[in-house]
């Protein structure tokens, strides 16, 4: 697959479109069982209030994966996202109710680099809350 934007058409500041991410506690019981992560903070209540945490909160990586979304998402093919890093702010607090948590996402072009590539900075959000700093991903254009 190759990259679906043209680099042509692309100007700083453009804004990709945005994303909504629901995460609940099945959620994070299925991430767990495929990234071998079992941390008790990702599911257990009682042990992640036990080591000050204010509930169950979603990996950082989980959290890193669905903010990528919306950047493979616009460029139509994962395998053109060529680096990608954050720092992690503050967690996704997941409540145990149907309506869990949600990962707001937004990203906008902030630098046009060499061989068709571009900078995208993404702003995570969740609970109003920015959950990923530094966040960015450099994607190369068809």
């Amino acid at each position: 697959m190759t990259a679906q934007i043209k680099y042509a058409d692309v100007e700083v500041g453009t804004e990709l479109p945005a994303g909504s991410f629901p995460v609940t506690r099945a959620t994070l019981v299925r991430y767990a069982g495929a990234s071998g992560d079992f941390n008790p903070i990702h599911w257990n209540e009682k042990f992640a209030r036990e080591v000050g945490l204010p509930d169950v909160i979603a990996h950082g990586m989980f959290t890193m994966a669905e903010a990528i979304r919306v950047v493979t998402d616009w460029v139509g093919d994962p395998g053109a996202v060529v680096e990608y890093g954050v720092r992690f702010t503050k967690p996704v607090v997941v409540p145990n109710d149907e309506a869990g948590a949600l990962i707001e996402v937004t990203a906008k072009v902030a630098a046009k680099l060499d061989d068709n590539r571009v900078r995208v900075d993404l702003t995570a959000m969740s609970a109003g809350q920015k959950v990923l700093g530094m966040s960015r991903a450099v994607v190369t254009l068809a």
